[in-house]
């Protein structure tokens, strides 16, 4: 049988500690860097939002205004669903949402556009993209200078279900030759198809 531990006192452990490291050499005092845990993290910048910003800068500084863009009136395209609040479309003009990926129609039929935006309508919303950019293009090498794209891309993203609202992109993503959109937010089974 073994006897019972001894029990030992505060000033007795210090002891013992103090001859056990008798003859170490202290450590140069360094200064410790507290952590603390409790602060809130800095808020987020949106680095992709500044490098738009700049490069818009600068290409209105560099380039002269196209006189298309200075005849464009207030008659933007612009759709909101019902339900969505009218901040959002508001906070989509402005850029506020950064396009996750884009979709570029030059040259395709309307067949062609139309299955290429459902497909990019549900690709987006699968994989949880939220704003998206579809360039229809202007219209300008089209028979007798009317766009053939741009009313019927329109239509097709105002019937689909997966679009909670698009505006006119800004004069450095395209003006009026290209739509920012508004995705619903992806879910298992989420209707996405273009009508």
């Amino acid at each position: 049988m073994t006897p019972p531990a001894r029990r030992v006192s505060a000033d007795d452990a210090a002891a013992a500690f103090r001859a056990a490291v008798a003859g170490a050499t202290p450590l140069v005092a360094q200064r410790v860097r507290r952590v603390v845990h409790d602060r809130p993290r800095p808020p987020a910048h949106p680095r992709q939002r500044s490098l738009d910003e700049a490069e818009a800068l600068i290409e209105s500084i560099a380039q002269p205004a196209s006189c298309d863009l200075r005849l464009e009136s207030g008659d933007e395209a612009a759709f909101r669903r019902p339900g969505v609040p009218r901040g959002v479309l508001r906070d989509l003009r402005r850029g506020r949402w950064v396009a996750q990926d884009r979709l570029d129609l030059h040259g395709a039929t309307r067949d062609e556009a139309h299955a290429l935006i459902s497909a990019f309508v549900a690709h987006g919303v699968r994989h949880g993209m939220r704003c998206v950019r579809i360039i229809h293009g202007k219209g300008l090498r089209s028979p007798g200078g009317e766009p053939v794209l741009k009313a019927m891309v329109q239509g097709w993203l105002a019937r689909s279900d997966a679009v909670l609202a698009f505006c006119q992109a800004r004069a450095a993503q395209g003006g009026s030759g290209a739509l920012v959109v508004l995705l619903r937010a992806g879910a298992p089974g989420a209707r996405s198809q273009t009508r």
